[in-house]
């Protein structure tokens, strides 16, 4: 009964500290496209070369923490020194004067992302049993979502109270950020049981890895080759009339629809099984970026970004579900880790890809192509 209570903190606390690590990050993502294109004089495709390499690079990371974390049976320092990172990233973006002070903030940004994301998730998956696994990931992920929607709010009352002073809501979002990594600090660790004898010598071999999951680890990075980043949508949304304040609220919308579909779908993968719920986010993913390329109705806007969220929330929380469920018990954190960066590694291609297609074909090439 104590252990199960235990479980349940650590699955909570975790939620709470991505609560309000979203919280700071959301109160600055919506707001980059202008502060870089605006502000800064940066191009999209500059746009894309910064989202792409910060994403890319920090991502790489993430297979290496979680084999580390899986070495050393450790999860939490790797967690809250990524957290960390994150919160620190956010300077480098107050003190920017060139968009190259943007790259180096968004670098050690995701870098700490790298650092944390695998050990935190094997916490999540240890912390529950696999019958409940798709629910303890999307209760992470919808407190994550819920954090965003504050962070969205948040940004919206900032833009409009301090008159778009993008810099001082930068300095805003730290606090958040700094009591989230606070938070961390009561996560209370346990040895986890799968990871076998300190005498044992941990390898990650392709060949070990269950069939199923090398199938699904392949059809993501295909997929993520045509999911470049979110800043698009927001730039193409700002670009097609929607002022800075309108397009804060249509990434609201986004975060809203996140959090309602995000729990609800990750709770039925327990029962009707990952792949028919992943289908269905894949197939609303289709259909929004078809919608971007050929939409030129502001109206739109805020349907197109409502599905976006459906599509989020029905294969964040399940695509974690779905890694850990065929991972070998002693490699979960690195096939976590393995998933993120493949998904990190096509990231790169994909919205360098977009920011070209947008600069030399218009705006509505980007979202052709990943559709």
């Amino acid at each position: 009964m104590r252990e199960r209570e235990n479980a349940m903190f650590n699955i909570i606390i975790l939620g709470l500290t991505s609560f309000l690590t979203d919280i700071s990050s959301e109160m600055i993502y919506p707001l980059l496209p202008v502060f870089l294109t605006g502000t800064l004089g940066a191009s999209p495709a500059i746009l894309g070369l910064i989202e792409g390499i910060a994403e890319s690079v920090a991502s790489l990371l993430k297979v290496f923490s979680g084999y580390w974390s899986d070495k050393v049976k450790k999860r939490k320092p790797f967690t809250i020194f990524g957290y960390a990172n994150s919160a620190a990233g956010k300077l480098f973006l107050f003190f920017s004067s060139s968009w190259m002070y943007v790259l180096f903030g968004r670098v050690i940004d995701r870098f700490g992302k790298g650092i944390r994301t695998a050990p935190r998730d094997a916490l999540i998956a240890e912390a529950s049993g696999s019958a409940k696994r798709g629910a303890a990931f999307g209760l992470h992920r919808s407190l994550d979502a819920l954090g965003a929607v504050g962070g969205v709010l948040l940004a919206y009352f900032f833009v409009v109270f301090y008159k778009d002073d993008i810099r001082t809501i930068i300095l805003l979002s730290l606090i958040p950020a700094s009591l989230g990594v606070m938070f961390l600090l009561l996560v209370k660790e346990k040895r986890n049981p799968d990871a076998g004898g300190a005498k044992n010598k941990l390898k990650l071999e392709w060949n070990r890895l269950d069939r199923r999951l090398k199938l699904f680890l392949i059809f993501t990075f295909l997929f993520t080759l045509g999911n470049s980043s979110n800043q698009f949508l927001l730039l193409k949304a700002q670009r097609a009339g929607n002022p800075l304040s309108v397009v804060i609220l249509l990434y609201l919308v986004y975060n809203i629809s996140r959090v309602l579909f995000t729990y609800p779908a990750s709770r039925l993968s327990d029962k009707i099984g990952r792949k028919k719920i992943l289908v269905f986010g894949y197939i609303f993913y289709a259909v929004v970026y078809a919608g971007f390329a050929v939409n030129t109705n502001l109206a739109a806007f805020w349907v197109l970004f409502a599905i976006y969220g459906m599509y989020m929330g029905f294969t964040e929380g399940v695509e974690k579900a779905l890694v850990t469920d065929i991972a070998p018990g002693e490699l979960k954190a690195t096939a976590i880790g393995l998933h993120a960066t493949l998904v990190g590694i096509g990231l790169f291609p994909a919205s360098f890809v977009a920011g070209m297609l947008w600069k030399y074909l218009g705006p509505a090439a980007p979202f052709y192509f990943g559709g």
